[in-house]
């Protein structure tokens, strides 16, 4: 299993040891996270262009998907884990290096739309903690349904799964994990790829746009 946290961590700036209450957390506090940030303003550049060729790569992948034949299995397999993983990524790196700017897109979607979002990434992140496979990832679709996207690949759906076992894990890892299950559960069971991977992208490319205070459209350009 992938991606799983621990009870605590230790302050990148202070040294502090703190309990997370986000899963990609990494300060003690705002008053630590700005202070880093001025710290470091020197990487900002290498860290604003690696986020533009995450968001570029996973755009690109998404907006392939619908050319993949749903009769070539292992290619189909491949886009749909590369897909999880970057938006994943993205995701991490947006909470991680730029939640102001992730939390003000979140913030303007009505709390309908809100919790999907939020709920859809969580789902996610809960099939990337637990794919390293492809027998693994197919225990999580459902190839053979006519869904949205009819015989295109963005029209398989997610398949609802059991809940895992969760006993190695220190506590407040198996409830953020059992917390990833029930939004896997309760948004991406049932409905197809395509609609799942639509919404998420749309979300992270306008956060991205905030971050590189750039056009939303020109979050996943300069190629």
């Amino acid at each position: 299993m992938y991606g799983l946290v621990a009870d605590t961590r230790i302050c990148e700036r202070c040294g502090a040891v703190f309990v997370p209450r986000r899963e990609h957390a990494r300060f003690c506090c705002v008053r630590c996270r700005a202070a880093w940030n001025r710290e470091h303003v020197g990487d900002a550049a290498a860290g604003i262009r690696a986020l533009q060729w995450s968001v570029i790569a996973m755009t690109e992948t998404i907006e392939r998907m619908p050319a993949v034949g749903r009769w070539d299995r292992s290619r189909a397999f491949t886009a749909i884990s590369e897909a999880v993983w970057q938006v994943t990524l993205v995701d991490a790196t947006l909470v991680r290096h730029h939640l102001d700017a992730y939390d003000q897109i979140m913030a303007r979607q009505d709390p309908a739309q809100r919790l999907q979002t939020e709920q859809s990434l969580a789902g996610l992140r809960f099939v990337r903690n637990h794919i390293g496979s492809e027998a693994s990832l197919a225990a999580f679709l459902r190839p053979d349904r006519m869904g949205a996207g009819g015989r295109r690949l963005t029209g398989w759906s997610w398949r609802p799964v059991p809940e895992p076992a969760l006993a190695s894990l220190a506590p407040r890892g198996r409830t953020w994990e059992l917390a990833r299950y029930r939004a896997y559960q309760a948004h991406l069971a049932g409905q197809p790829i395509g609609q799942t991977f639509g919404r998420v992208a749309e979300f992270l490319n306008l956060a991205a746009a905030g971050a590189l205070s750039i056009p939303a459209e020109g979050a996943h350009a300069g190629r």
